[in-house]
């Protein structure tokens, strides 16, 4: 998402997303105010206490009505049938994406007039991409420069993708965490057949680094761990396929990708995150996806506010269909 998305300054107004969802923007409903950058001390809405996994009972259902457990609109396989558009970001927190802007049932129901012009043949499938594990400035009590949101926040946002038929993908941010960790705290929200992750590398800090100095970078390894925990619990729960977004803003972010592998029941997408005009933007994505291994399918980030900075501005839905290539997954922030 943003070595270090080109000047410090913009990463250093959030720790997280650098000033995203803002701009005027024709798509949204008139009584919602824009938002607007806000200056370095603005905080997203803090989570009531950092939860820990709790085990949630295994359901006493029987197979057969399990195994008609389907992705929201139907099915139980993402792609060929899919192209996923969503939003990103944390009620009240409009530096952090686009549902930090108004209210969460609004932007989710803007969701799907966005994603019309992106269809090209395939049924939308709306994507809630809700920042659960959120980088900070600061260490915490545990030195883990994060925290999570609650399980009765994190619940406002699944009953909202559940009304308008959306997957909810948890956003970690793992600071000097670890993404095998953030996941299974989060375990009781994967057990659901609607609940995905989105992976952010950039904000994966080694233990002497801290958070908005420099890029943060994991591997391949790291990745297919969590993709290998969630295909078990596919498997445990006879899920359809769960989503796994891994966000990439340059090359040395995401290390030996080849060490991520396929395992059933996961479909991985790499949402690259290149910002500014739509030059830089297209080479980024070139470059990036370089090293994308065959397994993993392709995904664009287009931001409001950085997007159009300097006279820039947001790349359409035939610029980004006609990228090679072509994204299965098209994310707004």
């Amino acid at each position: 998402m943003t070595i270090v998305r080109q000047t410090v300054a913009p990463l250093l107004l959030v720790f997280a997303c650098a000033a995203c969802g803002a701009g005027k923007d024709p798509l949204a409903d008139s009584s919602v105010a824009s938002a607007s950058s806000v200056p370095a001390t603005s905080n997203p809405p803090s989570p009531e206490r950092t939860p820990t996994a709790t085990p949630t009972p295994t359901p006493k259902t029987s197979a057969s009505k399990r195994a008609q457990t389907t992705l929201p609109r139907g099915g139980r396989e993402v792609f060929p049938r899919y192209r996923l558009v969503g939003y990103a970001g944390v009620t009240g927190a409009s530096t952090l994406g686009r549902l930090g802007t108004g209210p969460l049932h609004q932007r989710v129901a803007e969701i799907e007039r966005r994603a019309k012009p992106y269809a090209a043949g395939r049924e939308i499938l709306p994507v809630v991409e809700v920042i659960a594990t959120i980088v900070q400035g600061s260490p915490g009590r545990d030195g883990k420069y994060r925290v999570r949101l609650s399980d009765a926040q994190i619940a406002k946002y699944h009953k909202a993708a559940r009304k308008h038929r959306a997957v909810m993908l948890l956003n970690l941010q793992p600071g000097r965490s670890e993404f095998i960790t953030e996941a299974k705290a989060f375990q009781k929200w994967l057990k659901e057949p609607d609940v995905g992750v989105a992976l952010d590398p950039e904000w994966a800090m080694d233990h002497r680094q801290r958070p908005g100095g420099v890029y943060g970078h994991t591997t391949g390894a790291e990745l297919d761990e969590v993709a290998r925990y969630l295909s078990g619990l596919v498997k445990q729960y006879d899920l359809p396929e769960k989503v796994m977004v891994y966000h990439q803003v340059a090359r040395s972010v995401v290390r030996k990708e080849s060490g991520l592998k396929d395992h059933d029941g996961v479909v991985v997408i790499k949402s690259v995150d290149g910002l500014g005009h739509p030059g830089p933007k297209i080479n980024t994505y070139r470059v990036v996806n370089k090293s994308t291994p065959t397994l993993v399918h392709a995904g664009f980030k287009l931001f409001f506010t950085e997007d159009r900075r300097h006279g820039g501005r947001l790349m359409n839905p035939k610029e980004v269909l006609g990228l090679k290539p072509r994204p299965e997954y098209v994310m707004f922030e």
